[in-house]
């Protein structure tokens, strides 16, 4: 497929995972009761201070500095150095969502791109509207978000062969899909083969402050190659502003990382302007953390822990294959396994899994040819973040308790969920 070919058969789609969600929202506007695994939305009511910060900035409508404005850069720097990123505010940008940000770092950094597979759907299509090659590498069997480390040497040294020229590569930590964080060890090993290979390390961490368990460490490439490592991050998963776009990142200092800051800043003043200058009241007043903002933060990543993992005991017990989920709020099943009995079932590939699940038991999911997986492989994304109920009240409620998968309406749903799968194996 031509360069031509390739950007017009992305801009002939929509995202997978919000076309999903909008069928999903029609359909049960129609009367049809569907649970939805199937997009990655933190389904959480919005924290008080943040509709006073939001109210108190309405009166600012100035356009103000591309980068942002002086005391968001300086909190967004706050923040990467609390977690081990000494930075300063020259190094950060700001934008409507880590999205923008994400698609102006592939029309900026050269060369084509890598990302494991399976990924999360909008990384190949932000590269192909760039021009670029997409190079995808299997993930380690252990966790998802980096390519796997010695596969990702060979796979740039034969595109390199083959006339490719990967000169970027994609990380997420912890991972979207597969709701794993990658260890320390394996972040290690990735950064000594971009080392070797010169590559440019884009360090997706959106989903940074949502590891279960505070004592599982999460090593940032930016602090094992300062140098050649850009960080992304946001704070629609953490603290669930999804709806307000909130975005931010990180370059790193010198004159390399100024000219990538330029250049996406450049984009910027092309394409979104600013972030809104309502919306930088708020991140300013969330990305300086103080106590209520950390203690939110907590809650939610116990909160989602808990829910993921009782979906994961559910999908293991189906039959299926699964890596135990250690941040975020996705589990990637594998039903490898029960293929025999989902084949009586007319189920063979990741597409017909999804349309059973959806047709016979109102299901949805994400399935993993979206995500950049074999196509015949039986996985898919469980999103478990539209699980803690349909009012704010009952979200709260579930924010709130100590054991949320007790709530009768949380475990009505897994419930559900449970009856489901039990019988896909059987």
């Amino acid at each position: 497929m031509t360069e031509t070919a390739t950007v017009a058969a992305v801009l002939g789609r929509m995202s997978p995972n919000l076309e999903l969600n909008q069928n999903v929202a029609e359909r049960r506007a129609d009367g049809d009761d569907i649970v939805h695994l199937g997009f990655g939305e933190a389904r959480l009511p919005v924290f008080g201070p943040f509709a006073q910060a939001l109210a108190a900035g309405a009166r600012h409508n100035a356009y103000g500095p591309v980068n942002g404005a002086p005391r968001v850069r300086e909190a967004v720097a706050g923040y990467f150095t609390r977690r081990g990123l000494p930075t300063e505010a020259p190094q950060v940008i700001t934008a409507p969502g880590s999205k923008p940000i994400l698609t102006a770092l592939q029309l900026v950094l050269p060369g084509d791109t890598v990302i494991p597979a399976p990924a999360w759907n909008s990384y190949r299509p932000q590269a192909e509207l760039a021009g670029k090659r997409v190079l995808p590498v299997p993930i380690p069997e252990a966790c998802g978000g980096v390519p796997d480390p010695e596969r990702l040497r060979e796979i740039v040294r034969e595109a390199r062969r083959r006339g490719a020229d990967p000169r970027t590569v994609i990380v997420t930590l912890p991972d979207n899909p597969t709701g794993t964080v990658a260890s320390p060890e394996t972040v290690r090993e990735l950064c000594a083969v971009a080392e070797q290979e010169d590559l440019v390390i884009v360090s997706d961490e959106i989903y940074r402050d949502l590891v279960h368990d505070p004592a599982t460490p999460v090593l940032s490439p930016a602090e094992v190659a300062p140098h050649r490592t850009i960080v992304t991050t946001g704070l629609s998963k953490t603290l669930a502003l999804g709806g307000w776009r909130i975005g931010a990142a990180r370059f790193p200092a010198g004159d390399w990382g100024e000219r990538a800051h330029r250049g996406v800043a450049s984009v910027a003043s092309e394409v979104w302007s600013t972030l809104a200058a309502p919306m930088q009241e708020v991140a300013a007043y969330a990305f300086d953390e103080p106590p209520e903002i950390r203690q939110r933060l907590a809650a939610s990543a116990r909160l989602h822990g808990a829910v993921a993992r009782a979906v994961h005991g559910i999908m293991t017990d189906s039959g299926a294959l699964c890596r135990p989920p250690t941040g975020g709020f996705y589990v990637y099943p594998d039903f490898e396994p029960v293929r025999g009995a989902l084949a009586g079932r007319g189920v063979a590939d990741s597409a017909s899994l999804f349309q059973y699940l959806l047709d016979e038991h109102r299901i949805a999911v994400l399935a993993g040819h979206h995500l950049g997986d074999d196509p015949g492989a039986l996985r898919f994304k469980a999103a478990t973040s539209l699980l803690y109920g349909d009012t704010r009240e009952l979200q709260q409620q579930a924010l709130e308790a100590t054991d949320p998968v007790r709530l009768p309406h949380v475990a009505a749903v897994l419930d559900r969920i449970r009856d489901c799968f039990a019988k896909l194996g059987a």
